[in-house]
């Protein structure tokens, strides 16, 4: 048992020594045993004195630097000193001890981030130690050496290593900017940093840390990330054929390299540390446009990726394939980059226009003979028309003249006159008919034609003509020729009085008009076939023979042929007289003027012929036989040698009466016409 005078502490014990626990350090204690058993405790042992040592000091350590401890500890009742050693945990090195009065220590030229093991005690004025208190410390570890700092620029991350700190159990590694801190932890020797911001520039430190703390963040390294993707990017086609691009200047940008690349696969680039490049650019192209900056961390991050598509190309070869007097047909090639064609007719004040996706049009409703100045625009949905397209004039083919009137003058030449409503244009004017074509050319108002078949029908039409084509053809007009004069005309003499006049067909005539007209009268017939009996004729009198011949619409030819004379006139007062026993004299009665005469006398034992003399009525036929019937004509002989058969016949009977002299008995007379004989 142990007391104080406070307080008693009692402690049962087995066996001597004993241990009495829970006393106050540095205190006077009385000491008292007692033995007990099972029948009762015995009395205490004389007292004696004992005093406890001082208590050991509660440390507090902790390593203020890589190669320091500082230890601390609250002052200890009755102490006047302390006693203070360390040693690495693990028993290697030396081990230092120091006294001191004071209640903290520090030991310093440690190894850095080692585990050290710290003792303490305090004593009083005798120089009695007290208990003693034990712990560990380890120093914190010194900041990481050989730095590398490496920058990916595609994904904006950083990547530091280092040397491995002793001692060290993570590392931090801290990238901060004007912006922005980022970090990142680790037990490994290397670390990455992700989410850098472009266009900026960071402070890389680094430090270590163990249970004891953390070391001092190392020098701090500069990091310049790439430059970020340049912006407010603009595009200019100006003048057309120049691309123009230009950019903000960003932060950290050195120089920067734009691209161009057109949807055909062509791609070029400039480089400038300017913030503008100008490019060559064809139409119908759409141009993908990037710009990057560079500098030594590398190229910019991709921005916006801009496309631009230049005007659609304006066609070149336009072909007008059909022109008329109202209508332009035009044809041209496929362009790049159209969606659609716009053509425009201009003239003045008017536009003509069409809008097609196929690379042709008509434009209709045109004036004739007029100039227009044509253009084919190009369009795309995203650029609009391109209107830098040049102008190609055409000019309209004629208009169609007007036919005013058609005339036929006295030498059956056809005149035509027509209203001109062109300049400087020619015209050509066709007759059209079953027999041919016939044309006449003019640049004034009129023109003629000759040669024109008689009997036809003919469409009269008109076109003009110029540079620019030719007009369609004017109204047609009707042309009928006169019909045909008879290409031959037969007079025939029928009796003394009677004519037959036949002639050829004349084309184009329906009608005929026949006219025998001379100082004693005239003799007409009408009829609708190629002959006419004309009666009254006078024997031995020169005619006229005139013939019309008449269309169905009433033209009429005049056709004049050569004068017919009418036959002589049959002689009157025809008689026979016996020359002798074979002999006969045919004597007449000549009518007026010198007419040559022919006498046949048919019998049944032949035909005799006589022709008397010039100027003589009568004529003789010798070695005639008697005792025949004779039918006796005189007759005259035209000019060309023909006998006419149409004079009166007569009978005389020729006998063998002894007489060698008398009149031949008359029988009667042969009626040419109707081979009748009337007897007197």
């Amino acid at each position: 048992m142990a007391e104080d005078g406070d307080t008693v502490i009692e402690t049962m014990v087995a066996n001597s020594p004993g241990t009495v626990t829970g006393l106050k350090a540095a205190t006077l204690y009385q000491i008292t045993v007692r033995s007990i058993s099972a029948t009762g405790r015995s009395q205490a042992s004389p007292p004696k004195q004992a005093k406890t040592v001082l208590a050991a000091p509660i440390l507090e350590v902790s390593s203020p630097s890589p190669d320091s401890i500082l230890v601390q500890w609250e002052a200890v009742y009755m102490a006047i000193g302390f006693s203070v050693s360390i040693m690495q945990a693990n028993g290697l090195g030396r081990i230092w001890k120091e006294n001191t009065t004071s209640t903290s220590l520090t030991f310093t030229s440690l190894e850095a981030g080692t585990l050290y093991t710290i003792k303490a005690y305090a004593w009083n004025a005798n120089g009695t130690p007290g208990d003693d208190s034990t712990c560990n410390q380890r120093t914190s570890p010194r900041a990481p050496a050989n730095i590398q700092v490496s920058f990916d620029s595609g994904t904006l991350k950083a990547s530091v290593s280092w040397a491995p700190a002793e001692g060290a159990f993570n590392y931090t590694v801290m990238a901060w900017s004007d912006s922005s801190e980022l970090s990142c932890r680790t037990t490994l020797n290397a670390c990455t940093i992700s989410s850098l911001q472009c266009g900026t520039e960071y402070l890389i430190s680094l430090l270590a840390s163990n249970d004891a703390g953390s070391s001092k963040s190392t020098s701090a390294e500069a990091l310049k990330t790439v430059a970020c993707a340049p912006g407010r990017v603009t595009i200019r086609e100006d003048p057309p054929g120049h691309l123009s691009v230009a950019w903000s200047d960003v932060d950290l940008g050195d120089y920067y390299v734009a691209f161009v690349k057109s949807d055909d696969g062509l791609e070029v680039h400039c480089n400038t540390s300017l913030t503008q490049c100008n490019f060559l650019s064809e139409c119908g192209f759409t141009y993908f446009i990037s710009v990057f900056a560079y500098n030594k961390a590398g190229q910019s991050p991709l921005g916006d990726v801009f496309n631009y598509t230049t005007a659609p190309c304006c066609p070149t070869d336009i072909n007008p394939v059909l022109v008329s007097s109202d209508r332009v047909e035009i044809v041209w090639s496929p362009v790049r980059g159209a969606e659609l064609y716009e053509t425009k007719a201009v003239d003045g004040f008017t536009v003509a226009e069409c809008n097609d996706t196929a690379p042709t049009c008509t434009l209709s409703a045109l004036e004739c003979d007029t100039k227009y100045s044509i253009t084919v625009y190009s369009f795309s949905e995203i650029r609009g028309s391109n209107m830098s397209c040049t102008s190609q004039f055409i000019t309209t083919a004629p208009c169609s003249p007007e036919i005013k009137s058609v005339s036929k003058d006295a030498f059956s030449t056809i005149n035509v006159h027509w209203r001109p409503t062109n300049d400087d244009a020619t015209y050509t004017v066709t007759a059209q008919g079953e027999t041919g074509l016939f044309w006449c050319s003019s640049r004034g108002e009129s023109c003629a034609m000759a040669g024109l078949p008689c009997g036809s029908v003919f469409s009269i039409t008109a076109v003009a003509e110029t540079q620019a084509g030719r007009s369609l053809p004017s109204y047609s007009v009707p042309l009928e020729t006169a019909p045909c004069c008879p290409a031959g005309l037969t007079v025939t003499q029928v009796t003394q009085s009677v004519i037959n006049v036949s002639w050829t067909v004349g084309t184009g005539a329906q009608t005929y008009v026949t006219v025998l007209e001379s100082h004693t009268g005239q003799s007409k017939c009408l009829t609708h076939q190629n002959q006419c009996l004309l009666g009254c004729i006078s024997c031995g009198v020169n005619y006229t023979v005139a013939l019309k011949a008449i269309s169905a619409t009433g033209l009429t030819a005049d056709c004049t042929y050569q004068s017919y004379s009418s036959s002589a006139c049959c002689p009157l007062g025809v008689k026979l007289y016996r020359l002798g026993p074979n002999g006969i004299r045919i004597y007449w009665q000549a009518s007026r003027g010198s007419v040559n005469y022919s006498t046949d006398l048919h019998g049944s034992k032949g035909i005799f012929t006589c022709a008397p003399s010039a100027g003589l009525s009568f004529c003789d036929v010798t070695e005639i036989p008697c005792g025949d019937v004779y039918t006796v004509m005189v007759s005259p002989v035209a000019e060309t040698g023909l006998k006419l058969t149409f004079c009166p016949q007569k009978i005389y009977s020729v006998t063998c009466s002894g007489s060698t002299l008398g009149m031949v008995i008359y029988r009667g007379k042969r009626n040419a016409q109707n081979d009748t004989v009337s007897h007197r």
